[in-house]
Order: C-alpha cells, then structure tokens, then sequence
C-alpha cells in the first residue's frame, strides 16, 4: 500500500487517548491557516500577473485587429473576477455537500462533451470542436470534465467498505468513467485535457490507497495510450517532430517551438521590461494564451519565469500537505486532485514554451487568458483553499 490514507480509516486517527472519537477538526470561517493563506496569497499573485500580462501580450495584435488594444484586457478582467466569485462560493460552500453533485456532475460532463460534437452547437476552430455557445458566452465543456471527474471519483473512492483496488466496486466504475471522458475528449480532438483527467485520476488512485503494482500497471497502460493517441494523427506527429527536431522545418511545425526559445532566452537575466517584448509583433502565435510564459520570460527575465515556477511549487507543497491533513478521505481526495491538476498543467505548459514537451494547447493555470478554464481552474482553487480552511 502507499503512504497515503486508506479511506475508511480516518475514524481511528480521530480517537483521542483514552479512545472516545472526535470530531473531525473544524475550522471556523473566520479563522486562517498558514497554508491557507499561502494558497490565497499565490492564487493573487499569479492572477494579477496575469491580468497585466495578458494586456502586455495581446495589446498590439488587439489593435491591429480589433481596433482596440484593451480587447482582450477588458475580457481577462471580466473573467477573473467571474473566477473570484466562484472560488470565493466553493470556498465558503462546506466541501463535503460536493458529494451530492458527484454523480450530476459526471452526468452533466458527459453531456456537455457530446453536444460540443453535434455540428451546429459544438464551435469548432483550428480543427477542433471544442467550445459551445450560449448567447454571449463561449465555454469548453472540457473543463467541466475536469470537475465531474473529481467529484465523482474522489466520492466513490472515499466511500467506507469501497477498497480502492477492489475491481468490481472501485477500480472498474472509475476506469470506465475516466475512458469514456477520454474518448469523448479525443474526439473533438483535445488530447492535452485527456493528460489532465489522467493525471486527476492517477493522483485520486494513489491517496485513496490503492495499490503500487496496481497504480504501475495502469500507468504503463495510460502512457502507452497517451504514446499511440500521440503518433496516431498527423498533425500531432508533427508537433512531436517539431519539438524534438524544430529546426528541421523551422517555417512550419518547428516555428512556435524557435520564437517561444527566441523570447525566453532574449529576457536574460531580468527581462528587456514590461510592454517591450519583441515576440508579441506576430512572431509568437497565442502569445496571450498558450505561450503567455514566453513573454513572461522574455519581458521579466529569469527572475520573474522563476517567481511563477516557484509559486507554483509552493501551490504543489502547500497543496499536498493539505490534502494530507484534510478532515476525511473525500477532503484529502478533493485537496490531493486540484492540486495534481494545477501542477500538471503548469508543467505540461512551461514544458511545451520551453520545448521539452509537445505543444498541446493547455493554458497555463491563472495566467493565460481563457475564460471558461480561468473560472473552473478557479473554482476547483476554491475547494482547495476550503480544505486548506479546515485542515488540522
């Protein structure tokens, strides 16, 4: 078994020493723990970062097309404090009430992700069917997949008497969700989101209790798939060829990969100032979405694509310890997966602007700009620092 807590046992580590249970610790809204202050503090941070980053990376391609250069500033700001006020619900919200939505959620998901293929609803750009529209407002039903899938599988794996290596009750149900979700997601195609479930699911398997040979099994065979899903399309053999070798075909699948090098290592030591990046006059493609690190890079230096990287890492520590000392297996599940989450997105997305992994799409956590991924992201964020809240 690994070191995590086995769910169903947490009602012998709260027994205190002549054996009387306890209640679970508690913590009233008006108190602060170090770590939940922490997680706030780096949720800020890097959210303004990315307000003013936005406005720095898509003024002038908003002015050549728009006519305005604030178009994209004005929206980020929308969304963002859209996102506040739904981590500040999920925050005060009692995480353990999510239980109920678990099953609705995943049904929901699932939903959503076949309606995204129907053609007249599903919006498709760049070969991609990704998003629906409802009247003004444009979302990504992937990133309601991303919650269903927590909900409905931290619930099922924190269930008294459900061993979470125990096939029929546990194992099966969770793998026959998270493929499902991934097959839906592969068929718009959005294969960086499927990384994430995967990795949502494989953190919620490891707390739980599950197995190591179990876990090693299953993670042979989810990146044996991620490997065969990655050669199976052109269009993705190309983005791995064009990170492994970007040179090869540098006016092509190599171009993203050569301007996003070109921004980071212009930025030095303390970056050419804010507003004065070079990579953002047509050079670098969604400069303010998927390679917004690249001009973070280019326009702060070392020292501001180091304090992002480390506001992640304190997220990654201070998150895991949460989930570790959450009140019950369901808050440990909750607080171990948007944590997971979170941080491999982070990776997957500073990985792909400094080529070492192939460019997928994802945006990089409170940063990009994005609407519908910036208010879930922020959400799921809210329960993380709900947990935080009542953590001993």
């Amino acid at each position: 078994m690994s070191g995590a807590r086995v769910p169903g046992t947490e009602g012998t580590r709260s027994r205190n020493r002549a054996g009387e249970p306890r209640q679970a610790s508690r913590r009233p809204p008006g108190r602060r723990s170090a770590r939940f202050v922490v997680l706030g503090a780096m949720a800020m941070l890097l959210g303004l970062l990315g307000v003013v980053m936005v406005l720095s990376s898509s003024s002038v391609n908003d002015l050549r097309t728009y006519g305005d250069a604030w178009y994209h500033l004005k929206r980020q700001i929308i969304w963002f404090a859209m996102g506040l006020f739904a981590l500040a619900m999920m925050m005060r919200i009692d995480y353990r009430r999510l239980r109920v939505l678990s099953q609705p959620a995943i049904i929901v998901a699932v939903g959503l992700l076949v309606m995204v293929l129907i053609p007249g609803i599903g919006i498709s750009a760049n070969g991609s069917a990704r998003w629906i529209a409802v009247g003004p407002i444009t979302f990504q039903p992937s990133e309601v997949a991303k919650l269903g899938v927590l909900f409905y599988c931290a619930d099922l794996l924190s269930r008294p008497g459900r061993p979470s290596d125990q096939l029929r009750l546990t194992l099966r149900p969770v793998l026959m969700v998270t493929a499902t979700i991934g097959v839906l997601l592969m068929l718009e195609p959005d294969l960086g989101t499927v990384v994430i479930v995967l990795a949502i699911v494989s953190s919620l398997l490891f707390f739980s209790g599950t197995r190591l040979d179990v876990l090693a099994g299953l993670g042979v065979l989810g990146v044996g798939g991620i490997a065969g899903l990655s050669l199976s399309a052109p269009y993705r053999r190309q983005r791995l060829l064009g990170m492994l070798d970007p040179w090869n075909d540098p006016l092509n699948t190599g171009w993203q990969t050569i301007q996003a090098g070109v921004a980071v290592s212009s930025g030095g030591i303390s970056g050419i100032g804010l507003g004065a990046s070079r990579a953002k006059w047509g050079f670098l493609p969604y400069a303010h979405t998927d390679f917004i690190f690249a001009i973070v890079a280019e326009e702060w230096g070392l020292v501001g694509a180091a304090i992002v990287i480390l506001a992640f890492l304190v997220i990654g520590l201070v998150g895991l310890s949460t989930a570790l000392r959450a009140p019950d297996a369901f808050g440990q599940l909750l607080a171990a997966g948007v944590t997971c989450w979170i941080l491999v997105q982070a990776f997957v997305n500073i990985g792909a602007v400094l080529g070492v992994v192939p460019i997928t799409g994802l945006p990089l956590p409170f940063v990009s700009f994005g609407g519908s991924a910036l208010v879930v992201t922020m959400a799921a964020y809210g329960i993380l620092l709900n947990i935080a809240r009542q953590a001993s």
